[in-house]
């Protein structure tokens, strides 16, 4: 994985730089929430969903028929990219600091960056977001406060990016919760391929 880091507030980081960072195989990463500073990533194993192999474990699917939840998309960026951010009991530090959520909610005030939302009596219980461009989704972070919320809104995701024309679901990097729904490791020269593939044509998210 390549790094290139650097104090991003210096360089006068713009969303139309984030965009052309996506489109060359790169994204932005903080060391942690209250660093100022940001650095550029290019694993050299990227993390791809296949949209035509996504898997919904069985239970996970029943859950989705019951809909627990209210879905909504792009009514609380802001609010999910701040869950997002927030330290959980599995996960302590966060890489996404200020400069990072500015930049995206600039982005999706351009049209270039969606969430999905799982809310529950009027309340935000789950989400996540990303970044479109062409027919390529990049999937940025994602939340949960109730049970099974964000697994739920990534089902709903994939549904959307299916019925919009899009054709690849760039997650960054495999865990083991994603490959569960199908993740798989990259290389970088292939995933070179798909996103160009990706970035020539048009997908329309909303």
């Amino acid at each position: 994985m390549s790094r290139d880091s650097g104090d991003a507030s210096n360089r006068g980081l713009t969303p139309q730089i984030l965009l052309r960072a996506y489109a060359a195989g790169i994204f932005p990463m903080a060391d942690d929430a209250d660093d100022p500073n940001i650095f550029w990533v290019q694993p050299d194993m990227r993390g791809v969903i296949p949209l035509d192999s996504f898997h919904v474990p069985r239970s996970l699917a029943k859950k989705v028929r019951q809909a627990p939840y209210d879905i909504h998309f792009n009514a609380a960026f802001s609010a999910v990219i701040s869950a997002c951010a927030e330290s959980a009991e599995n996960r302590e530090r966060t890489w996404i600091n200020r400069t990072i959520r500015d930049l995206y909610c600039r982005l999706h005030e351009m049209g270039h960056a969606h969430t999905v939302e799982a809310w529950e009596d009027g309340q935000l219980v789950g989400g996540l977001y990303g970044v479109s461009l062409g027919r390529a989704f990049f999937g940025e972070s994602m939340f949960s406060r109730k049970t099974d919320a964000s697994k739920i809104c990534l089902v709903h995701l994939v549904k959307r990016l299916k019925e919009r024309g899009f054709v690849l679901l760039d997650t960054q990097f495999t865990t083991d919760h994603l490959k569960r729904f199908g993740a798989i490791d990259v290389p970088s020269e292939d995933y070179e391929t798909m996103l160009e593939e990706a970035l020539g044509g048009e997908a329309q998210f909303d």
